[in-house]
């Protein structure tokens, strides 16, 4: 099959034309004689560049971060001391629980002096193709929509992974300048293309498979860049590609953009709501039940949201309105065992003791040897002051996964009984097991006095007294 003889391109068989239709109306359009417009893009890399490109502002931020970075480390290059969610990263239970800007920073930040080094040097030779190519403020769209995409990339790969640095728009604007290449209409030979073609397909082919192989490289995001990249290039190529048909080109980006709003909104609603739960329930600088309420209302069946809310409200002492939450989330979740736990020590606080017992038996009747069962139980027979049945609970308890304050409240039980050796044995038993707490030095206190131990007494009771004051500070 012959091919034309002035782009390259190949012409339809049993034609005994030299030069295509293709340049047949490229010559026309060029000579004023053919009023159809023709798909071109009009800035070839050939073009007078500016005094200063969009692409060394671009690589000057990254430098300077870097610099920043440095400075910050201590002078050294070496970053290991710095933590990268502290410094932009793109980290999952930040980035999907509020911290949306993470997406725009971490592309400006870097491990170290290899990774930078990297990236530079791709970013300057790739950048200055693509702003030739497409103008400035293109050049500036694709890298921060194609960063966008290789982060989001990341969130719906790992969203556990931090993930620092340009590649994931570097990898962006290769993707661009490779759908534009083989899409695109120049009013050059398709020959004189060809080669800038091939290479830009080895660069991604070659580091990707390099990256897989080496490990530790953030591939997702270079392969959401790509992608990304990929169908944007595409889309201008085919539907904009005149640089001068400002509002033409303004359409298509801005249908990306809002296509990475709508995968973003999606990864959130899918990733994104223990940690958006998380942030809402532990953020001591805001309300957490007002948040949590605003989760329940765009998620309405959202366990893990009900049952934050019903914790908030326990917490602040709003039994009522924990019953009711704890009561959704076993409606959710007829099996979820902790609910039903919380919701029997809610009724427990409410001196409504039938109740909790009803509610720690059901425990039981779907879990014999339930912790929480047994250890619920053990609290209702305490409360109704029977000490010795309470403990026969608690032991079986201690049987299961260890639940925190059960050897606590076995201690009390005893020292109600006056078996006050039993009742140290419990007490420092808790203490190995779940730590330091002044009210349990205290309650030792209390049963060393009883046995006549005065000085393991008194300190217990300064050790009680030390750490009230450093949970003061």
């Amino acid at each position: 099959m012959a091919n034309c003889v002035r782009c390259g391109r190949q012409l339809p068989p049993l034609t005994f034309k030299k030069i295509c239709q293709w340049c047949v109306r490229h010559e026309a359009a060029q000579h004023g004689e053919d009023d159809d417009y023709q798909p071109v893009i009009t800035r070839p890399w050939t073009q007078h560049a500016p005094a200063i490109s969009l692409t060394q502002v671009i690589f000057g931020v990254n430098v300077a971060v870097f610099l920043a970075m440095a400075r910050a480390s201590g002078g050294i290059l070496d970053f290991s001391n710095l933590d990268p969610r502290a410094v932009g990263a793109n980290y999952g239970p930040l980035t999907l629980s509020g911290d949306w800007w993470r997406l725009l920073t971490y592309m400006f930040v870097h491990a170290g002096l290899i990774h930078i080094a990297f990236n530079m040097w791709c970013l300057w030779d790739l950048g200055r193709l693509c702003e030739s190519l497409y103008g400035r403020w293109t050049l500036g769209a694709i890298y921060l929509i194609t960063g966008v995409g290789g982060g989001l990339a990341r969130l719906i790969w790992d969203p556990r992974v931090p993930s620092v640095g340009a590649s994931g728009a570097i990898f962006g604007l290769a993707g661009a300048l490779i759908a534009s290449f083989y899409l695109g209409e120049f009013s050059l030979p398709r020959v004189a293309i060809s080669g800038t073609l091939r290479s830009l397909v080895v660069f991604a082919v070659f580091n990707l498979g390099f990256g897989q192989i080496l490990g530790g490289v953030d591939n997702a995001c270079h392969i959401g860049g790509l992608v990304t990249g990929l169908v944007l290039g595409a889309l201008i190529a085919r539907l904009a590609p005149d640089a001068t048909a400002r509002l033409r080109r303004a359409s298509v980006i801005g249908a990306v953009v809002l296509a990475a709003v709508a995968v973003g909104f999606g990864v959130r609603q899918w990733r994104g709501g223990p940690w958006l739960i998380a942030r809402a329930f532990h953020d001591a600088n805001g309300d957490p039940v007002a948040k949590l309420q605003t989760i329940i209302k765009q998620q309405p069946n959202l366990v893990e949201a009900h049952f934050a809310l019903a914790q908030a409200y326990l917490t602040r002492g709003q039994y009522p309105e924990a019953e009711a939450e704890f009561k959704r989330v076993i409606a959710l979740q007829p099996k979820n065992l902790e609910a039903q736990f919380d919701l029997g020590l809610v009724y427990l606080s409410e001196k409504r003791a039938d109740l909790a017992k009803s509610t720690f038996q059901q425990i039981l009747t779907q879990d014999a040897s339930s912790t929480e069962g047994h250890y619920g139980l053990g609290l209702v027979l305490e409360d109704q002051q029977n000490y010795s049945a309470a403990i026969d609970e608690y032991q079986q308890a201690t049987s299961g996964r260890r639940l925190s304050g059960v050897y606590y409240e076995m201690g009390n039980s005893y020292a109600k009984l006056k078996n006050y050796d039993d009742a140290i044995t419990a007490y420092q038993k808790e203490r190995d097991k779940s730590g330091d707490d002044p009210d349990l030095e205290n309650a030792l206190a209390d049963a060393y006095q009883a046995k006549g131990m005065t000085k393991e007494s008194q300190d217990a009771r300064d050790r009680a007294l030390q750490l009230r004051g450093q949970s003061a500070h």
